[in-house]
């Protein structure tokens, strides 16, 4: 599958930015979808987790309460809404997709396809 991911932008603290995350194929519905992100120097870090349904998501706590993962497979796109930006929020939004059979998948090395990043900078 192919990930194409957008919505990235410049936004002051406390502002809202929505990520998508559009992917190829057919069998969308077959993977579990993740975003993660990298800030400058620092290692990828998880951010959210959606199971194959969309029923199911699971949040890092850094986010949690003010970013919302979700996914349409009618569509093959997933979203990351994101509310309450910080300037910490800065970084490279990587969207990723995991043939796993096992959700959570929290860990980068448990997905097999990955999108090209989008950035999101916060401004104090």
């Amino acid at each position: 599958v192919q990930l194409q991911a957008c919505g990235g932008g410049l936004v002051q603290a406390g502002g809202s930015l929505r990520l998508s995350c559009a992917a190829s194929g057919r069998t969308f519905s077959r993977y579990v979808m993740g975003w993660f992100r990298q800030a400058p120097g620092l290692e990828r870090e998880f951010v959210a987790a959606i199971n194959w349904s969309g029923d199911t998501t699971v949040d890092a706590d850094s986010v949690k309460g003010r970013f919302t993962i979700s996914r349409d497979n009618a569509k093959n796109t997933m979203y990351l809404q994101m509310i309450s930006l910080k300037p910490e929020d800065t970084a490279v939004y990587y969207c990723a997709a995991s043939r796993t059979g096992v959700f959570p998948a929290r860990y980068a090395y448990e997905y097999d396809f990955w999108g090209q990043g989008t950035l999101v900078t916060v401004s104090s």
